[in-house]
């Protein structure tokens, strides 16, 4: 059985916050506590993506979970133009190195491009704990 939730997120600043929070209250709740660390460190990489990259003044942004037996899926979605890139930053650059820790963390990443915006996702292998609520 596959378990889903989803929410919109304004385009500020304490959305990546707020989507941090409510992937890390929906899995807890979904029993999928075992690699919380680093799917929170994802969800904020994306997330701060899509609001300084995609997501244009007045839109919003979606986060949507997917979990399913022994993998959950992260997406993150905006609308606007462009695909995301790693970077090869320098040592003193203060930005640029998400997606790479998103990489370095994330059993698997990509990106889906739609006819308006896009979807950043990754996925994680981990299993819900026994006599979780789904």
């Amino acid at each position: 059985m596959s378990l889903t939730r989803q929410q919109f997120f304004t385009r500020r600043r304490p959305s990546i916050r707020a989507a941090r929070q409510f992937v890390t209250l929906t899995l807890s709740e979904w029993g999928y506590a075992d690699r919380l660390d680093e799917i929170q460190l994802c969800v904020s990489e994306i997330a701060t993506n899509a609001l300084l990259h995609g997501v244009p003044p007045g839109r919003l942004f979606r986060v949507r979970i997917e979990a399913a037996e022994e993998e959950v899926r992260i997406e993150v979605r905006d609308s606007g133009p462009g695909r995301p890139a790693t970077q090869s930053p320098h040592a003193d650059s203060e930005n640029g190195r998400g997606l790479l820790l998103v990489g370095e963390l994330a059993d698997a990443w990509g990106d889906i491009e739609h006819t308006v915006g896009k979807t950043v996702w990754f996925t994680v292998k981990t299993a819900q704990a026994q006599g979780a609520v789904g």
